[in-house]
């Protein structure tokens, strides 16, 4: 790419408004998908994201908004993905342009249920684009907090490190610090395994469980993280790194994280459909963790927190018994 890249946001969450938001700051121009073009029209008209972080104004003038993905992919050379995990399959599917070429980063955060497969590997067998084009932001970092420009990091993984570097670059500045990593695969299980962590620390909190037990509970989850990842892609990476312990921590602690909310109404007696209903917001550890489960039945990793979040949202369990069972299992 020579000169500033065009760069797409596909997706129109919370997390695609703050990504937008940063790169604003350094780039001079983007383009981004909306599949609602309602949404497009109210965006142009108050200048902000009709349905998430509304306070962030936005310079309309230096956004293309576009409802069409061929056509947003046709013209970008570098495309930010920021579309739920549960609905990323469904989104694409309507693809048609060759994507192989363009450097894509998963800003997903989940594993896409079609295949049971991070967002790399779908993007790798689906659209054959090579691994080197891929890159994954890894947090921690919540969107709201980027809203209120507090002092967050990010960590830009690739295996091609200049293109992670490059584009680390472009979310640099005076609130955003941003490293990089050659662990793709890594990054992804563990932005994956943290939401299901925070579902777990979410129900225990509903329960009434206090800070003491909380404590234990994300002590066993580094380690459960860590076997999980080690397994599935085995090289030398630091487990209490940002991009892995930070990570969790904020997703299991952070009142703005989705995924505790979402446990914690279950922990207090709430179906997951009406959890889910009651959100607005799609909490990504419910689907996340059906499909661990279902790639866990291969690798045989001991994960005792998933497998219990796992008997409470799919096989009924009660969250009392479930997580009482847990509390036998963790040390």
């Amino acid at each position: 790419m020579h000169g500033e890249p065009k760069i797409a946001i596909i997706g129109s969450g919370s997390w695609a408004t703050a990504l937008a938001k940063i790169l604003l700051n350094n780039v001079e121009h983007i383009n981004w998908y909306f599949r609602n073009t309602d949404n497009i029209d109210q965006f142009k008209r108050f200048g902000h994201n009709p349905n998430y972080l509304r306070g962030v104004e936005f310079d309309i003038n230096r956004i293309t908004f576009f409802d069409n993905l061929d056509q947003i992919i046709e013209e970008s050379d570098l495309l930010v993905l920021a579309i739920p995990s549960a609905f990323l399959h469904d989104s694409l599917k309507e693809v048609t342009v060759d994507m192989s070429h363009k450097f894509i980063v998963s800003a997903v955060k989940g594993i896409v249920p079609h295949g049971n497969q991070i967002v790399g590997s779908y993007l790798h067998e689906t659209f054959k684009v090579p691994y080197d084009r891929v890159g994954v932001i890894a947090g921690p970092c919540h969107a709201e907090e980027v809203a209120l420009e507090r002092l967050s990091y990010l960590t830009i993984a690739s295996p091609d490190i200049k293109r992670a570097a490059d584009f680390a670059n472009l979310l640099e500045c005076e609130y955003i610090r941003a490293h990089v990593s050659d662990d793709i695969f890594g990054t992804e299980y563990a932005s994956v395994l943290k939401n299901i962590v925070a579902i777990a620390s979410g129900i225990v909190h509903g329960l009434r469980y206090g800070d003491n037990f909380q404590a234990v509970l994300v002590a066993n989850a580094i380690q459960e993280i860590k076997r999980f990842v080690d397994k599935v892609h085995p090289i030398s990476r630091d487990i209490k790194s940002s991009a892995y312990l930070g990570d969790l921590l904020v997703t299991t602690y952070s009142q703005f994280s989705r995924n505790r909310t979402f446990g914690a109404m279950i922990g207090k007696g709430y179906t997951t459909r009406t959890a889910q209903i009651e959100m607005h917001m799609v909490a990504e550890g419910y689907y996340a963790t059906k499909s661990i489960h279902e790639i866990n039945e291969e690798f045989k990793v001991k994960m005792p927190i998933c497998e219990a979040v796992y008997s409470i949202l799919y096989e009924n369990v009660p969250p009392s018994v479930g997580i009482r069972q847990l509390t036998e299992k963790l040390r």
